[in-house]
């Protein structure tokens, strides 16, 4: 009886571990039937050899025809129309070798970049003006990010954050004692429908409202530096590292996790359930309301659609140098894509966009993601 008991017994359980698998089988291929993503499956990749003055890319900004691109030594130009680069190095009358943020102004087409230790330069009809800590109102040399917002030069540093007043030459400082910051490490700063975001290390993201001169400081409500406790209550951590607002939709990357906020409601993001490559992540870039890049040190995790919770993570084979992109829905894999190049480097920096197309700003090299025949969400899963 013993016996027939336990064979019965491990029929049974054999059953049930075939009936689960079935029914995650099922599971997976209605997850696949509700449609698949835009995969970016063609990619150039640029480095010295191309024009780059550094393949460490730190910052990428593309308008029109040029592509800018701030290395560890250098700044780059590229042309799309002749596909070549220019670059400026210190001989060339750049005012420090490190350049960590770039944005262009839309009104001047002036460059502004962020200089890592050396302040911040405008780059204007061939000349770069230098701004630093010894000639102007910045508040620390060390810059981290930069933005434009109307007529001011908002930039992040390690010691606050300076806004700058480029047709009345004013400076404005902000440190803990006329904000909100815990810590004064700015790491990010963006600008959007009159409000500019910085994300500081320790004080979560700050938010500035350029009308009313007030702020406002999205933290933790948990307090807990380690974890998160509760889900989704707010932002999944006080050291944040970049941040993006797009289509009313808040953006944040941490070193532990990442998340989204849509005015009414947070969402957070892990590795452990999303297509996210780590919970580390260096930068964000949104493309609207439902889409987000996410640099991160060991790939690129693309959110591509927000209401499935939809993911496409870009990685490189370090021993062959392939590319692979692996679709999810959840932490549920939907489709891996193979193909000849991906990112040139796993460690991801930075991210911008340019139309249909995406530039990545990796420690070892700059691509281009081509996105011929980009569409936005989901497409039905032609079989």
């Amino acid at each position: 009886m013993k016996i027939i008991t336990t064979t019965l017994t491990t029929v049974l359980v054999v059953a049930c571990l075939l009936c689960q698998a079935a029914v995650s089988a099922e599971e997976t291929d209605k997850s696949a039937d509700a449609g698949l993503p835009f995969v970016y499956t063609e990619w150039q990749h640029f480095g010295i050899e191309d024009g780059l003055p550094n393949d460490h890319i730190f910052a990428i900004k593309a308008v029109g025809d040029k592509v800018w691109v701030g290395t560890e030594d250098g700044l780059a130009c590229y042309d799309k129309k002749t596909g070549k680069f220019k670059s400026w190095k210190e001989k060339d009358g750049l005012p420090w070798r490190v350049i960590s943020a770039i944005d262009v102004n839309p009104k001047t087409g002036e460059v502004w970049l962020g200089l890592f230790g050396g302040g911040i330069a405008r780059f204007s009809g061939g000349r770069f003006d230098h701004y630093h800590q010894l000639n102007s109102g910045l508040v620390n040399d060390v810059v981290y990010g930069l933005t434009i917002e109307n007529d001011n030069v908002w930039v992040a540093t390690t010691a606050g954050a300076s806004r700058y007043n480029t047709v009345t030459k004013k400076w404005t400082i902000y440190t803990e004692k006329n904000a909100p910051m815990e810590e004064i490490w700015n790491y990010g700063a963006c600008y959007d429908a009159g409000k500019v975001y910085l994300a500081v290390w320790g004080s979560g993201i700050l938010e500035f409202d350029v009308a009313t001169e007030r702020w406002k400081d999205y933290l933790d409500p948990d307090g807990e530096m380690e974890i998160d406790l509760y889900r989704d209550d707010g932002i999944v951590h006080v050291i944040t590292t970049g941040v993006s607002h797009v289509d009313k939709t808040l953006w944040v990357s941490s070193y532990f996790g990442m998340c989204r906020y849509d005015g009414r409601h947070w969402r957070g993001y892990y590795a452990k359930e999303t297509g996210l490559p780590s919970d580390f992540g260096n930068g964000v870039a949104g493309r609207d309301a439902n889409e987000a890049w996410y640099s991160t040190d060991k790939g690129l995790g693309v959110l591509t659609d927000f209401p499935s919770d939809t993911w496409v993570t870009y990685t490189m084979d370090p021993k062959t140098h392939a590319g692979t992109a692996v679709i999810r829905h959840g932490k549920k894999v939907v489709k891996t894509v193979s193909m000849p190049r991906s990112v040139p480097h796993n460690y991801i920096l930075t991210v911008a966009f340019d139309g249909d197309d995406a530039w990545v700003g990796t420690s070892k090299g700059l691509a281009r993601a081509i996105g011929k025949g980009y569409y936005k969400g989901l497409k039905a899963n032609d079989k």
